[in-house]
């Protein structure tokens, strides 16, 4: 079952999920999969301050949007500016999406094959309770394998590529964070396990008292 801890403010779950990720890379974590969004971006910020043997650390992602690396929706781009360009890690393995679903779903997968199981996932959620690119009633939820194309996200852009829910779930850690208002509703449906971020039992979740609808 799920782990839900409840800070007061959006700042301490971004310390807090900073501290988390580097306990475990101080542990012997060598893998660490990052997420896109604002939430994990504060997270970066303060991760990136934090004293952290980075050159025998792995970065891969969870998901990207099918656009250049450069492209401002890039979560490759927002982590590179908020935490790699800083740290310097061992290894970063952008996921190339620019390629299409399709063909970045393929060459990404052998890189994670390469690297799984991963130590240590990282998710966001969204307000209609996805994590990664895996939305909910999406048959992405139901892929095998490591990696998915998605063809038609809800949310725009429709093309995107994701690790699959199986990948996620085979993690030795994962922490979900949500902050916001707007994320109660997301948090409370992910409780009753009736959405993709809901669906990760090992998962441990961060939120503030707002996403906790307190």
């Amino acid at each position: 079952m799920a782990d839900f801890e409840v800070l007061a403010t959006a700042e301490e779950v971004a310390e807090s999920g900073a501290a988390e990720i580097a306990e475990a890379l101080r542990g012997g974590a060598k893998s660490l999969a990052l997420a896109g969004g604002t939430t994990p971006r504060r997270c970066y910020e303060l991760l990136a301050e934090l004293d952290i043997e980075w050159g025998r650390v792995a970065v891969l992602f969870g998901d990207e949007r099918c656009v250049p690396p450069s492209h401002p929706e890039s979560n490759y781009r927002m982590a590179k500016e908020a935490l790699l360009d800083r740290v310097l890690p061992g290894t970063v393995y952008r996921i190339p999406a620019e390629l299409g679903p399709d063909e970045g779903a393929d060459v990404y997968a052998e890189v994670v094959e390469f690297v799984a199981p991963l130590d240590f996932v990282l998710l966001g959620v969204g307000e209609d309770g996805h994590v990664a690119s895996l939305f909910p009633g999406h048959q992405a939820l139901r892929a095998s394998g490591l990696t998915a194309g998605i063809h038609d996200s809800p949310k725009p852009p429709s093309e995107r590529v994701t690790l699959t829910l199986d990948i996620i779930r085979d993690a030795r850690q994962v922490v979900i964070l949500a902050t916001g208002a707007g994320k109660a509703e997301a948090v409370a449906r992910a409780r009753r396990g009736q959405t993709p971020s809901g669906m990760i039992a090992s998962a441990r979740w961060l939120i503030d008292r707002a996403a906790a609808g307190q």
